[in-house]
């Protein structure tokens, strides 16, 4: 059985964004830029998770942003350093993956408290 896959908050605004910029781009004749690369790998990630939702890596529990509210996380890795957060629902027999997250990979360190390492 497939899971279902729903963008919501913050996933969906972006995506809706992205969206816009690539229509925006399409009309000025650009078929091939970051935006729509990482579009395209958002909808591969999209399918995989309707197929298997635990594809991503585990997020550790101790590791959950609070602000995000969720028992379980896991990240995929989309195009051009960006992540995708997502949390795994069960009612009665259907399976939902909520993507919560898509942002760049400095907001994504930001989210965790990760810092760039200096090397000397």
């Amino acid at each position: 059985m497939k899971s279902r896959v729903l963008l919501k908050g913050q996933a969906l605004d972006e995506y809706n964004k992205l969206k816009t910029l690539i229509e925006e781009e399409q009309a000025k004749g650009i078929n091939n830029s970051e935006n729509q690369s990482l579009f395209r790998s958002i909808e591969t990630k999209k399918e995989w998770l309707k197929d298997n939702p635990l594809a991503g890596e585990v997020v550790k529990k101790d590791d959950i942003p609070k602000n995000l509210d969720v028992d379980n996380l896991f990240k995929l890795r989309l195009s051009g350093f960006w992540r995708m957060l997502y949390t795994i629902k069960r009612e009665s027999i259907e399976i939902y993956c909520f993507i919560l997250v898509i942002e760049s990979h400095p907001d994504y360190n930001k989210r965790f408290g990760k810092r760039k390492k200096n090397f000397r």
